[in-house]
């Protein structure tokens, strides 16, 4: 045979192969391309030195009062605990499987991570005013292109869910949220205390200091958020139930309003829909017979003998049944595909929250067994100290945001009758260590 036939041949062989693999759905996976040796090893300096835990007093701080130099001290403190936690999901990256990690998804995050963290841990001392302005504008774009990480993600572990259990996934994704969470605390804290330091003679006597309200009123945020959800609801389901709130109304206390936001919106929707889709079941969805009204308790304001502040939830929206009871915070868990209660009412973004639960992690086909990450990369749904929404991520990430400064969320169902959703959130005057 010819070298001319020879390599003739063996091109056909390699044509005849990639085609193959293409009609078969495979793909060809190469390791990540090697990191430059510096950045490699100051990334495994800093991630050998954990994070100092964030406290909501410690981010306080640099406002109080918020002069030049203490946001000049937030800098320093910035670009300190930002790279750390860029390094330490950078590495957890790097430890997952072979096959995972190499997954174009997975290594796209971990990139965006590395160049992050690159960025960050080699700037140059921040020592003016003027310097700082250029670097919050540099920093507002960081926190920007990261706000498709857990959509990516989510879309490697679809395509490699067959390599971790659900238990692992869920704990990565736990990891990942939470990092996303002092990320954009840490960041936005800076962003917003040096927006109002170049407002500041234009501005009167404010209770925030940044993004944390020394004077947040519960009763005003579950206002807003009910308005929402109540529009939300009544343009998915056609009708939505009433906010009544009582017990102390007039409470306020120093938090960070986003994140009540959050929580307050995600339980409001589950309360709201289960409340709407209940009365449809016993009554009819033409029935003129009014909806029960979801009820929302407020604690008194917090003290040096109880530091946190709660509030309960209150629907008739049928309950959870025990057999579900177990999984409602799991991200393996989701009704996300199946018919409401009547044939009438459509689930909407609803649909995954039958039970308040968490979404699956692979393509289960039996009853709670949903496709949640391809839901979430099909519909482009975001992440940030915001939404993802009807996907029934809501209960276990309003979770997250709650024991993210010592606090928590509890469910408690009576079956066929309602739900009470219970939320405690310390003070930021005496919140504990985050959870990093």
């Amino acid at each position: 045979m010819t070298l001319k036939r020879s390599f003739f041949l063996s091109h056909i062989r390699s044509t005849v192969s990639f085609h193959r693999r293409r009609c078969c759905g495979y793909h060809v996976r190469y390791a990540p391309e090697p990191q430059d040796v510096e950045i490699s090893r100051l990334l495994t300096t800093y991630a050998a030195h954990p994070p100092h835990p964030i406290t909501l007093s410690s981010l306080v701080a640099f406002g109080q009062p918020l002069t030049p130099k203490s946001l000049l001290q937030s800098v320093s403190y910035v670009l300190s605990e930002i790279p750390r936690r860029l390094a330490r999901r950078a590495r957890a990256l790097q430890t997952l499987p072979f096959i995972v990690g190499t997954n174009p998804y997975m290594a796209k995050t971990l990139k965006a991570y590395q160049d992050s963290f690159q960025f960050l841990a080699t700037y140059s001392p921040v020592t003016t005013l003027e310097e700082n302005a250029r670097f919050t504008a540099e920093l507002s774009q960081l926190v920007e292109s990261h706000r498709n990480d857990i959509p990516t993600m989510a879309k490697g572990f679809q395509e490699c869910a067959k390599y971790m259990s659900p238990a692992q996934i869920s704990n990565f994704l736990d990891g990942a949220i939470r990092n996303r969470i002092s990320v954009r605390l840490i960041a936005e804290q800076h962003i917003a205390l040096s927006r109002v330091l170049e407002a500041q003679s234009e501005l009167g006597p404010t209770s925030h200091y940044g993004i944390v309200d020394m004077a947040c009123s519960p009763a005003a945020v579950i206002k807003m958020c009910g308005e929402f959800v109540s529009e939300l609801c009544e343009a998915t389901l056609g009708a939505a139930p009433t906010i009544v709130i009582d017990g102390h109304p007039d409470t306020t206390f120093a938090y960070v309003p986003v994140h009540l936001e959050y929580i307050l919106t995600e339980v409001l929707k589950n309360a709201f829909r289960a409340t709407v889709e209940h009365h449809y079941k016993q009554f009819g969805s033409t029935s003129t017979k009014p909806i029960p009204p979801v009820t929302v308790t407020i604690s008194p304001p917090p003290s040096p003998y109880s530091p946190f502040l709660s509030f309960r939830v209150r629907d008739q929206g049928g309950g959870v049944s025990p057999s579900n009871m177990a999984r409602i915070f799991s991200y393996a868990f989701t009704t996300a595909g199946h018919s409401s209660p009547d044939d009438d009412v459509g689930g909407g973004p609803y649909a995954a929250q039958h039970v308040g639960g968490s979404a699956a992690v692979g393509e289960g086909t039996s009853r709670g067994e949903g496709n949640l990450f391809g839901e979430i990369t099909s519909k482009g749904l975001q992440v940030g100290l915001g939404t993802i929404a009807g996907l029934g991520y809501g209960l276990p990430m309003s979770r997250l945001y709650a024991r993210y400064f010592g606090g928590s969320l509890d469910l408690f169902s009576l079956d066929g009758w309602g739900s009470d959703v219970f939320v405690k959130l310390r003070s930021v005057d005496q919140a504990g260590n985050a959870e990093i």
